[in-house]
């Protein structure tokens, strides 16, 4: 009976060292792997910085069409715009913050107006569209009407 319970001892401390072995392999793998995705991580963030510095440069000409095109994206994507604006300030950058800003608070007035409400609200949305095309094509076109008010009144954005 010793012998059997020497051979299980034997067998339960090769087993301990295999699974010892195995793990300090494992450990080595995963902490080589993990090397790799962090240089990886590193080149692709430094990567997106630079291209990022070219894209919101205001040197670039496409920068300010840019920051005007994000400014049409939801309220969030404005904000978004007069950070970047603010960083890098471009002509047109500006001209579609007050833009798109003067086109927001339009549609906010209209929405309490109760009989205008939704006649309000396509006409503020042909106003967006007709604002965001003008984005897209790196022109300044003010919108109708109101657009020149606009750029007089938010001047300071």
């Amino acid at each position: 009976m010793s012998d059997d319970k020497k051979d299980l001892g034997d067998k339960a401390e090769d087993a301990f060292d295999k699974a010892k072995k195995k793990a300090k392999d494992f450990a080595e793998d995963a902490k080589e792997s993990a090397d790799d995705f962090s240089e990886n991580a590193k080149r692709a963030a430094n990567d997106f910085k630079e291209e990022s510095k070219r894209t919101f440069d205001a040197a670039n000409p496409d920068a300010g069409k840019n920051v005007a095109i994000i400014a049409h994206i939801t309220l969030i994507g404005w904000i978004v715009a007069l950070i970047m604006n603010n960083q890098n300030r471009t002509e047109i950058g500006s001209f579609y913050i007050r833009q798109v800003l003067g086109i927001g608070l339009l549609g906010l007035v209209v929405s309490w107006i109760p009989l205008i409400n939704f006649i309000g609200w396509i006409f503020v949305l042909i106003l967006w569209i007709m604002s965001l095309m003008s984005a897209i094509n790196g022109t300044q076109k003010p919108i109708f009407l109101l657009g020149t008010q606009f750029q007089e009144w938010f001047k300071s954005l």
